[in-house]
Order: structure tokens, then sequence, then C-alpha cells
């Protein structure tokens, strides 16, 4: 495997892992309202407001439930798998 293939698959591996964790502190935050130091929960709300929101606008609520952060996880997932099968194969 080339360098420049490992580089590219850990780079998609931390492009899509960053804001799964985001979106998973987010929905933490939600269920627990703690306030984070440091502008920790501003921080995470701003990260994930602009993969959230469109969702959420386009969907119903569901008897009061959000699935928001359930489709844009599982869009980021599949996002990463396109990405990671597009890449050269190793030589």
């Amino acid at each position: 495997m080339s360098l420049v293939s490992v580089f590219l698959e850990a780079f998609i591996n931390v492009l899509g892992q960053a804001p799964q964790v985001a979106i998973i502190i987010r929905v933490l935050l939600s269920w627990v309202p703690v306030r984070l130091p440091y502008g920790l929960g501003e921080f995470v709300w701003s990260i994930t407001e602009p993969i959230l929101g469109p969702i959420r606008r386009a969907l119903p609520m569901a008897g009061g439930i959000d699935f928001s952060p359930l489709i844009a996880l599982f869009a980021i997932q599949i996002a990463e798998s396109i990405l990671l099968r597009v890449l050269p194969p190793p030589l």
C-alpha cells in the first residue's frame, strides 16, 4: 500500500469520525443538561448544527423525537464508506 493511500485512508477516517463524535456528544448533552467548561458545548453545537439543521427541516417530527442525529450518523458512515472504496487499490 502506498504512503499516499495510507494517508488518504487515515484522513478520510478522521474526517468521518470527528463529526460523528460531535453528534454523539450533542445527543448526550441534550439528555443531560450540563454546561461544559471553556465553551465546549457551544463549540459542539456550532459544529453539528450545519449538519443537523437541514436534516431536521426536511424531516417531520415523529412523536416529538428528533431523528436527525441518527440520519446524519448513517449518512456520514455511508459517505465515508464510499470514499474509502473509491481510493486506489493497494499495490
